[in-house]
């Protein structure tokens, strides 16, 4: 054999001879694990949005990362993270009520969060800039949406005067709200009665103290318990002759008649953001909480028509979304 065809046989025998090893190296390659834990309800628009996140990113499900699933309500949490620990993910992602149960048992992992309150009012982060743990996410609080949803509510109703709002009291940044609504009603020349709840068994209760009230309107305050109790609202609302208002597509949906808030596909969807940089080295501790920027307004013209509301153009012009 010349010395030129005993160099390309030698190169080509430790080619082939790296081959495996090549192969080896590209088969175990650490691929990112997910934990999604979450309500019943957060498992269609809201996943599915989250993978389209992490499409956008590049991420290929099955191919770089997976999600590892599980689904209940606030009071499994805790042991459904203790699952999804014991299943290795890198990251939880809790959207709602989830995480509270979850942060006692998932030690230093990192989670995103999704909250409707004050992340730091509620102990779950040193600040907004600098989390300083191992949880970070994001906060739909906002006081200037507390305002702008009594601003929409009276030009959808310019007659009315005297509105209810209802509220969890429990929920951290309750008196952000509380302040925002009130600052808004002087403005706007209107009167809000504040209504409290607790925990979900007292909205009976609460619907009574509005109708006795003789409320005319009502603006329900976002938070997970008060999002649950969508459909409720609605029937109550419809059943007085009230328009209504609150923070989530999911509202005007359940029957009322407008919401104004966070896009929910844009909301989940961003997880996918801080789930990327956590996959490749970040810390929850460095990434800042954020507030959803992409907001949508919903009108539910359905439900207008069955209150005898007939709502001006200068309010349907700037829905993103009609409900007929």
């Amino acid at each position: 054999m010349n010395q030129f065809r005993r160099r390309q046989f030698l190169i080509a025998a430790g080619s082939a001879a790296l081959l495996p090893h090549v192969a080896k190296a590209q088969s175990t390659k650490k691929m990112g694990r997910v934990g999604w834990l979450a309500a019943p309800a957060q498992l269609g628009l809201g996943l599915e949005s989250f993978r389209a996140g992490m499409r956008e990113r590049g991420w290929v499900e099955g191919e770089n990362y997976s999600i590892e699933i599980r689904s209940g309500v606030p009071a499994q949490s805790a042991e459904l993270a203790t699952e999804l620990v014991k299943a290795k993910v890198d990251l939880i992602v809790a959207p709602g009520g989830m995480l509270f149960g979850a942060r006692t048992v998932i030690g230093d992992m990192p989670m995103v969060f999704g909250i409707n309150g004050d992340p730091v009012l509620a102990k779950l982060a040193a600040s907004y800039a600098r989390p300083g743990g191992n949880l970070t996410g994001l906060t739909s609080l906002s006081a200037e949406l507390s305002g702008k949803r009594l601003e929409l509510l009276k030009e959808a109703a310019p007659g009315l005067t005297q509105f209810a709002a209802l509220a969890n009291q429990t929920h951290p940044g309750v008196q952000t709200e509380f302040d925002a609504t009130h600052a808004a009603a002087k403005r706007l020349g209107i009167s809000v009665t504040w209504f409290p709840v607790y925990k979900p068994s007292e909205f009976a209760s609460a619907f009574e103290a509005i109708a006795r009230q003789q409320a005319q309107a009502l603006a329900a305050i976002p938070d997970n318990m008060i999002n649950l109790q969508a459909k409720a609202v609605a029937d109550f609302a419809l059943g007085r002759g009230m328009p209504s208002i609150s923070g989530w597509a999911e509202f005007a949906e359940a029957g009322n008649l407008l919401s104004y808030g966070p896009s929910y596909r844009g909301y989940y969807r961003h997880f996918a953001a801080y789930a990327e940089k956590i996959l490749k080295g970040a810390k929850p501790a460095d990434l800042p909480i954020e507030r959803p920027t992409i907001l949508e307004f919903v009108v539910n013209l359905k439900t207008a028509k069955q209150l005898g509301i007939r709502i001006p153009q200068s309010v349907l012009v700037r829905a993103d979304r009609v409900i007929e």
